[in-house]
């Protein structure tokens, strides 16, 4: 079993407001909201993370936040597997993250909560 587990798909967005109620006609329900920046909607096993570019780890990209107990680790092996650093291993208030695309440019954050 991966020690890595996808919990999040980050989403972009100019109006918070309008995303979430457009979400929620879908029938997903609200879980928090972070000011006019951030939102997360329940998707089951993975939330829906909406997110302006205040809080949007790479703006107008979709993202996917993985889970991990190794940030540094899950950093270094992506860019040793061809990937690329986009922000290096970093703590923030709530977690630890690197921010870093695939080998194919796609997103992910690798987070572990503190």
């Amino acid at each position: 079993m991966s020690d890595h587990t996808v919990r999040q798909v980050v989403l972009s967005t100019d109006d918070l407001d309008e995303s979430i109620t457009f979400y929620e006609a879908l029938g997903f329900t609200l879980k928090f909201r972070d000011g006019t920046h951030y939102a997360a909607l329940d998707g089951g096993s993975v939330t829906i993370a909406l997110a302006t570019a205040i809080d949007h780890p790479l703006p107008g990209k979709v993202v996917i936040g993985i889970r991990t107990d190794d940030v540094d680790g899950a950093a270094a092996a992506i860019e040793a597997s061809g990937g690329a650093i986009v922000r290096a291993p970093y703590d923030d208030a709530h977690e630890r993250r690197a921010v870093v695309y695939d080998n194919q440019g796609n997103g992910l954050v690798f987070y572990k909560a503190h």
